[in-house]
């Protein structure tokens, strides 16, 4: 046999393996692109609204830009000021995991600037004692908390904001993004003001023995369900805030659908990622491969 002819040989086969494979590639990164498309995105609206005792009945709503936000209600934080949540403490004493020193794992937010969840509820008729908030993101995360919280913070804890701006980027873990949303790709999103009074570094860090002396403790967030950590708080891409008269009764994981069901349709639930769609690329690479061996086998 002639060994260059040979090698020809050898080559196109693998030229055409290559040739195949490639569609089978961009597919994949197609889809993946698809699903993408369906994961949270930087927000630019909030919708206010604000619920009746049977927590389906719209009493009021509105929907406001960021842009909206800064031009005509207060604004909090100079852009230059960092502000921390903590996050959890992994040590086996349970009073060790409240880390009453503040002295651990803090989650710089950025030196951020935005609007308080008290002046967007008062766009809607404000709360009254006994009503709780849910701030909600566009995934489908949300927290609540109750009126005293939000009117009538300590300072410890400070006023609950939904922020908009960052003004300088974080020096060490999760990046922010900095300016307006898109670039403040974490926006707009919740944090809390709280003071330095309780932090020996003097920063102004809302830490895990904040959370205990200010929070009801159905309301104290668990890592895990186990370890206390004020980081679940700060709710990326904020897109509601809902007032709901009497408190918030429906699951503490996913918005019921019966919380859903008399929205507006101007604002539809978040896209959600499909299992089915998660396992698509998989299928298409698994499949492109089986092409690829019994084509070989033709060729052998």
């Amino acid at each position: 046999m002639d060994l260059s002819s040979f090698s020809l040989r050898i080559f196109d086969t693998q030229r055409n393996h290559r040739i195949g494979l490639f569609p089978c590639i961009i597919a994949a990164i197609l889809l993946f692109g698809l699903i993408h498309v369906t994961c949270a995105a930087p927000t630019t609206e909030v919708r206010a609204a604000k619920y009746a005792a049977d927590g389906t009945t719209v009493l009021n709503e509105t929907k406001v830009s960021y842009q909206w936000m800064e031009a005509n209600l207060q604004v909090y934080g100079d852009g230059l000021t960092h502000y921390f949540h903590q996050g959890p403490v992994f040590v086996s004493d349970k009073e060790g995991q409240w880390d009453v020193n503040e002295t651990t794992n803090f989650k710089d937010m950025g030196a951020v600037r935005g609007t308080s969840v008290r002046d967007l509820c008062d766009l809607v008729g404000g709360m009254n004692p006994g009503d709780e908030v849910m701030v909600k993101a566009s995934d489908g995360y949300h927290v609540e908390f109750p009126y005293e919280n939000i009117y009538h913070p300590l300072p410890r804890q400070g006023s609950v904001v939904v922020c908009w701006f960052n003004g300088e980027e974080t020096a060490v873990g999760e990046r922010q993004g900095t300016g307006y949303p898109p670039s403040y790709h974490v926006g707009m999103r919740l944090v809390f003001f709280a003071d330095n009074s309780t932090n020996h570094e003097g920063k102004n860090v809302f830490g895990n023995t904040d959370m205990r002396e200010t929070m009801p403790p159905d309301s104290v967030h668990l890592f895990d369900n186990l370890y206390p950590s004020t980081s679940g708080y700060t709710v990326k891409w904020v897109d509601e805030v809902r007032i709901y008269s009497g408190g918030y009764h429906g699951s503490s994981e996913l918005l019921p659908k019966s919380y859903e069901s008399k929205m507006d349709e101007t604002y539809p639930p978040p896209p959600t990622r499909s299992p089915l769609l998660l396992g698509i690329p998989l299928v298409v690479c698994l499949a492109c491969a089986l092409m690829l061996v019994k084509r070989k086998d033709r060729e052998s």
